[in-house]
């Protein structure tokens, strides 16, 4: 899996730079993080309403568009995809509730 969404962060860090007429990615790129954190905030609830709602199919494809918007916004504050999971090893064995408890707040 990690795989695929190393390889999904590197194309959309390589849409940077592709012209926004023909790149969606380009596109919201181009309007700032502001933009991209709003566009995972509209896919994150379409995906909470599809959860809600039961249908796994389409809260399958909404997780995929959360995904995908997730390293958008990651990419337009400059937040490496291999961060996040060296975040995520980090905490790997550590209960949640141990991991929230240690957070600064």
């Amino acid at each position: 899996m990690s795989d695929t969404l190393t390889r999904l962060a590197a194309t959309i860090a390589a849409r940077r730079s592709a012209d926004p007429e023909t790149s969606w990615t380009a596109k919201l790129l181009a309007k700032g993080p502001e933009k991209a954190a709003e566009k995972f905030g509209e896919e994150a609830i379409e995906a909470v309403i599809e959860a809600v709602r039961g249908d796994r199919e389409r809260l399958t494809a909404e997780a995929a568009d959360v995904l995908f918007h997730l390293l958008v916004m990651l990419e337009s504050r400059g937040v490496a995809l291999g961060d996040v999971l060296a975040e995520l090893d980090r905490r790997e064995g550590t209960s949640g509730l141990a991991e929230k408890a240690g957070r600064k707040t």
